[in-house]
This record gives C-alpha cells, sequence and structure tokens, in this order.
C-alpha cells in the first residue's frame, strides 16, 4: 500500500528523531490517510484533503 494522497500526491516526509543526548537520526512521517468513497470510487485520501471537501 503506497501512502500518498489520490488527489493532492502528498506523501511521507523525512525528519530526524532526536534523542535526549541530542543525537539525531533520520526517521519517517507518515500521512494521515482514510480510505473514502467519491464519486463511487474509494480512494486513499489524507485528512487535509477531507477537511477541504467538507468547506
Amino acid at each position: 500500500m503506497s501512502r500518498v494522497c489520490d488527489i493532492c500526491g502528498r506523501g511521507s516526509q523525512v525528519g530526524n528523531k532526536v534523542s535526549h543526548s541530542n543525537i539525531k537520526t533520520l526517521r519517517k512521517y507518515k500521512i494521515n490517510l482514510q480510505t473514502k468513497k467519491i464519486a463511487g470510487q474509494s480512494k486513499k485520501v489524507c485528512t487535509k484533503c477531507i477537511k477541504t471537501m467538507a468547506k
């Protein structure tokens, strides 16, 4: 399952995990994807797009 929004194309971002001793290691920030039916088709949509579509 790819973690990419079908509407806006947003995907995972990369950042640093910082420990108490300030050691930095790479980690991934995954976006919050939900499965929604749009025009009769189920799509993976991020919560940012769901919020925008509700307005």
